[in-house]
């Protein structure tokens, strides 16, 4: 593991934080869109999944995460978890002097592109989270059928090494959708047997959140201006570092 240098804005890494591996993915694609900036993933391993946890339970799990994140002193946190961002990432903007960016189902995306009825399969806090259904008003057109997964991203966690082949299909909710919405980063390992499943278009939030971080670094200049480093801390770390090598090349070289 390589330790970074965390003094002075522009040398700050940024936070990527999941409840496991789900958000490798999206590590990558903002290690890919933001190239001069260094990252740490912070993962809670121990504590995975999230989804099927009671709100409160979300909360305090998130925010004892995010107590050992502020010490790292971030220039920016990304939650990588849609149900930590459906439950309670504003009260993580309020308590925290870092810029904290999310990540939800990108239903507005689907709607729009691909007429139809919209299935978002998603774990059940986050279909019970107030933030998704003003998600759906907002932009799901009467068109969103939501489904919560019980078990979906544990299975995923547990089954990583089969990526890309991860059979996810009993798990799956019968259904015959113009599009679906994978609202978990988790499930996002899981995409070629979804789209296989269903015969329809995929869609996730990872490059539109990989995006909007850079356009924050951008704005802020908290840019670190070395070479890219990665940082694996929290949870199952030494885990989280060797799927990450395996499925995205190596870092830190």
């Amino acid at each position: 593991m390589c330790m970074s240098n965390y003094r002075g804005a522009r040398e700050r890494a940024v936070c990527v934080f999941d409840s496991g591996i789900g958000g490798l993915g999206l590590l990558a694609a903002c290690a890919k869109a933001c190239p001069h900036t260094s990252f740490i993933y912070f993962a809670d391993n121990y504590n995975v999944p999230y989804g099927g946890r009671p709100a409160e339970k979300i909360k305090s799990l998130a925010l004892s995460a995010f107590e050992r994140i502020a010490a790292i002193e971030p220039a920016a946190a990304v939650v990588a978890c849609n149900t930590v961002t459906a439950v309670c990432i504003d009260e993580l903007r309020k308590k925290y002097p870092f810029p904290v960016v999310g990540i939800q189902p990108a239903v507005k995306q689907a709607v729009a592109a691909v007429p139809g009825e919209c299935l978002v399969l998603a774990t059940p806090a986050t279909v019970k989270s107030r933030s998704f259904a003003d998600l759906c008003e907002r932009w799901g057109q009467g068109r969103v059928r939501a489904a919560g997964c019980e078990g979906l991203a544990a299975y995923i966690e547990s089954h990583i090494c089969d990526y890309p082949d991860i059979d996810v299909s009993p798990l799956l909710p019968a259904a015959s959708p113009c599009s679906v919405v994978l609202g978990c980063t988790h499930y996002a390992f899981a995409a070629k047997c979804i789209a296989g499943t269903y015969s329809v278009p995929v869609f996730d939030g990872i490059l539109g959140t990989a995006d909007h971080l850079r356009t924050l670094l951008e704005k802020e200049q908290n840019i670190c201006l070395n070479n890219q480093k990665i940082e694996f801390l929290g949870g199952d770390f030494l885990k989280n570092a060797k799927i990450y090598s395996s499925l995205f090349g190596d870092y830190n070289k």
